[in-house]
């Protein structure tokens, strides 16, 4: 037995810091959540909401109503019959397909279902990739390097017109073919078994008859079926119509979820190829009713996001809210206090799921306050449509007039003459024409600033039907003026500016003393000199014979 002191010398049992925290494994997290401590956090620092939950661990009629199923269609029924089946199956309100795939071809046909269906359209123009059978009508000349040599011409952009059987308008298209790889050739029975990875729209039929014309024998596609659509694969959990009959018969009859849970897989299984940006629950609700998320909102981003990149919004449970466009490049993320983080493309998730955190602010204050006192409308409006000006602009003024009461310019003796001048501010309902006074007149009464019809005019019947006057800035300014002098034109003359004194004197100066610009000759030694009476005529009817010529 070793003693204490050989314990001692074998180390000394201390903690020591290490360089490296150690990091949560979300490697084998599920569907928007794997590898989450990968992403570039921006705020650590929120509030969870207890609402909602992870995609998997919905209730079975949420969970049925955001999913898809990843089908293995049959041969002979047609991609809109299958769908219409599956909907009668499950008995639920909408389904949809990412792609059409004619009667007799087989393979993969991803199948939405109800909010699902609100990815469709980006799924629809995912990539594609296909096993196809082509039946040559003669043994091709060199064999299989011949076949291999004609798929490799057949890569890349190619002119493709759709087939006869194809229910769609037969124009030409440019359709890309990613990549091509020969599987099989059986060279005594004719035929070429190949693979390609594709643009969504690609006619594999009108492929397989250009593969024939290069090779000199011509072909037609005897067999095809889809390997993959978007990113999800044959290996991807696919079911065939009898997995969805057999699921649900089980759950009617025994209340067993799990089979129609291997069935059909969340939505989210279909947006894990997006870069993702995580949003604080507080602003979740405001960007399922079509908000930008905006920078207060960002959690947590994925590296290398570009600006008008696809991106997914997820919640910190791994749910999506939306698909949406960057605005925002990884850079500007890590370095800007504000702006706008990404535009919605398509919302994902319901409305109020979660609860709304908007309108806590104190305009937003201000305004319930006024709705609260019958001031404006349950939407924040006038009658007329328009919201009250802002009260910030007038304190200034409100303050000059509260300075000049006190000094006693204004009141009930303004400047000790006895007599009453009274100013006070009040609030339009917003903008109004310039210029126009009965325009003026509406917006002070909380109207649209358009002007009235005249007459009655405003000395008559002005604000609140009262008669008034409506005087410029200018005169209100010089009124203490007015009220020391007079107002008549002998003891008060117009105060004008330069520019308008300018002005003036030029309308008052007769057209023959105005001094017309002549026009300048160069002689011969480059000094210039006035045009002269003749020449100035010469030019004139010069001018005058080249116009009636034209």
């Amino acid at each position: 037995m070793a003693s204490v002191s050989d314990i001692q010398k074998s180390g000394d049992f201390a903690i020591k810091s290490e360089a490296v925290t150690p990091k949560l494994d979300t490697s084998e997290w599920p569907l928007l959540l794997k590898n989450y401590d990968k992403l570039l956090v921006r705020s650590s620092h929120f509030t969870p909401i207890p609402t909602g939950c992870s995609p998997l661990k919905r209730d079975l009629k949420t969970y049925i109503e955001s999913g898809c199923i990843n089908l293995d269609k049959p041969s002979n029924p047609s991609s809109h019959e299958v769908v219409a089946w599956i909907k009668r199956i499950l008995r639920v309100q909408k389904t949809g397909h990412s792609g059409t795939l004619d009667p007799l071809v087989t393979g993969c046909l991803i199948v939405c279902i109800d909010r699902a269906t609100r990815l469709v359209k980006s799924q629809q123009g995912a990539g594609k990739s296909y096993v196809v059978v082509a039946r040559l009508h003669g043994k091709p000349e060199g064999g299989k390097q011949a076949v291999e040599r004609a798929m490799e011409t057949l890569t890349g952009a190619l002119f493709q017109r759709p087939p006869l059987i194809s229910a769609v308008k037969r124009q030409l298209r440019v359709r890309t073919i990613y990549n091509s790889k020969l599987i099989e050739y059986d060279e005594d029975r004719g035929l070429v078994v190949a693979q390609l990875d594709c643009e969504a729209g690609t006619y594999v039929r009108t492929w397989s008859v250009h593969l024939g014309l290069l090779l000199g024998v011509g072909a037609h596609m005897q067999e095809l079926r889809r390997v993959r659509s978007g990113i999800t694969g044959e290996g991807d959990d696919i079911v065939t119509m009898h997995d969805v009959l057999d699921a649900q018969w089980l759950y009617d009859n025994t209340r067993d979820e799990s089979y129609l849970r291997r069935v059909i897989k969340p939505l989210e299984a279909l947006l894990t190829n997006y870069k993702r940006i995580v949003v604080k629950d507080s602003a979740v609700n405001a960007v399922c009713y079509g908000a930008k998320l905006m920078i207060p909102g960002l959690l947590r981003y994925e590296a290398d996001i570009e600006v008008g990149e696809e991106v997914v919004l997820m919640t910190t449970k791994g749910e999506a809210i939306a698909v949406g466009i960057a605005q925002m490049s990884t850079a500007d993320l890590a370095s800007c206090d504000h702006g706008v983080v990404a535009k919605v493309k398509r919302c994902i998730m319901n409305r109020d799921l979660y609860p709304r955190r908007w309108g806590l602010g104190p305009k937003a204050q201000e305004k319930k306050k006024m709705i609260k006192a019958g001031a404006l409308d349950k939407h924040g409006k006038t009658i007329d449509g328009v919201t009250p000006d802002s009260p910030r602009p007038t304190r200034p003024v409100q303050k000059a007039i509260d300075e000049a009461y006190a000094a006693g310019y204004l009141g009930k003796d303004a400047c000790g003459s006895g007599y009453p001048f009274d100013v006070y501010v009040h609030r339009g309902a917003g903008a109004y024409i310039c210029g126009e006074e009965t325009a003026l007149i509406e917006s002070l009464e909380g109207k649209q600033g358009k002007p009235r019809l005249k007459p009655p005019f405003p000395a008559d019947v002005g604000v609140f039907g009262c008669p008034s006057t409506v005087a410029n800035v200018e005169t209100v300014a010089v009124a203490p003026t007015i009220c020391r002098r007079g107002g008549s034109g002998d003891v008060y003359p117009p105060q004008k500016t330069e520019k308008r004194k300018r002005d003036d004197e030029a309308a008052a100066t007769p057209a023959s003393e105005k001094k017309k610009k002549s026009k300048k000759v160069k002689m011969e030694d480059g000094t210039e000199r006035d045009e002269t009476p003749e020449e100035r005529a010469a030019r004139k009817a010069r001018k005058a014979a080249k116009k009636e010529k034209a």
